[in-house]
């Protein structure tokens, strides 16, 4: 009788937005609050993750501070965490405080068990939308062909596809079209994540899963013209990596607690 297949479980966590001061507010919220219940659900629900992919948008103050809150936060959990750069993040401060992450932040190529995560940075200096540059169009496709005999995932922090919003489209990576050219012509990539949309998201385009994930603090309405602010509550992703290839992925927000934003803001 064979043995049931056991798959690799990995959490995504992203857009925090923490400040130097923990009592400070982003849209009428206290990101520093919402993290901690996030990740007490996390401490709950997730007994056997093996790994973290923090997805961008660490800090929204670009303070040593809230990095440093933030790291020992999530090293709590003993296992490997993979972090991108967000457009809200200081370069500087922000690679200071994971000096000892060598290899674990983008671009980098993290391994989890059979899988290997090809973590990239979609950041342009000082500017909102993404952008991903030949330099890391070529660290994908170098990542990719030393991974060819691996199940790949491939995160970064701006959205890669329409998200049907229309200020959030203005701020896609710009050059999706050749970011696809290069997986299209890896049959091993499974799956690409991101953040910065704070809101659940699914699709699929070809054999390739399409995911965003909530916001650890405040969650933007889907399918808005204009910015606007959700009622939902902060949460994560969860992934089961299977060794054949599949993926099991879904959300898991905070519930029986009322997070109150100012939706009359129109930014941030």
């Amino acid at each position: 009788m064979s043995q049931p297949v056991t798959p690799v479980r990995v959490v995504q966590l992203s857009d925090f937005h923490l400040f130097a001061d923990p009592a400070s507010t982003m849209l009428g919220l206290n990101t520093q609050h919402s993290l901690e219940t996030v990740l007490r659900l996390v401490r709950a629900e997730q007994p056997d993750m093996r790994a973290i992919l923090a997805t961008g948008d660490l800090s929204q103050d670009g303070s040593e501070a809230s990095y440093t809150r933030l790291k020992q936060a999530l090293r709590a959990f003993d296992v490997p965490i993979y972090w991108l750069e967000g457009n809200h993040d200081e370069t500087h401060p922000m690679r200071a405080m994971l000096a000892d992450e060598a290899g674990r932040v983008s671009p980098c190529v993290g391994a989890v068990d059979g899988w290997r995560v090809i973590m990239l940075d979609s950041t342009i200096p000082g500017q909102v939308p993404g952008e991903l540059f030949e330099r890391d169009l070529a660290f994908l496709e170098q990542a990719l062909i030393e991974s060819r005999d691996h199940h790949v995932m491939i995160c970064l922090h701006h959205h890669p596809v329409p998200m049907g919003s229309r200020w959030l489209d203005e701020q896609q990576v710009a050059n999706s079209d050749a970011f696809f050219r290069i997986i299209d012509q890896h049959p091993q990539v499974r799956a690409v994540l991101w953040g910065h949309v704070h809101q659940e998201y699914e699709s699929r385009r070809k054999n390739v899963r399409l995911l965003a994930v909530p916001s650890t603090c405040v969650q933007f309405k889907p399918h808005s013209a204009d910015f606007a602010l959700d009622e939902c509550n902060p949460g994560y992703r969860w992934l089961d990596l299977y060794p054949d290839g599949r993926i099991e992925s879904g959300v898991s927000r905070v519930q029986g607690m009322h997070f109150t934003v100012d939706l009359t803001v129109n930014g941030y």
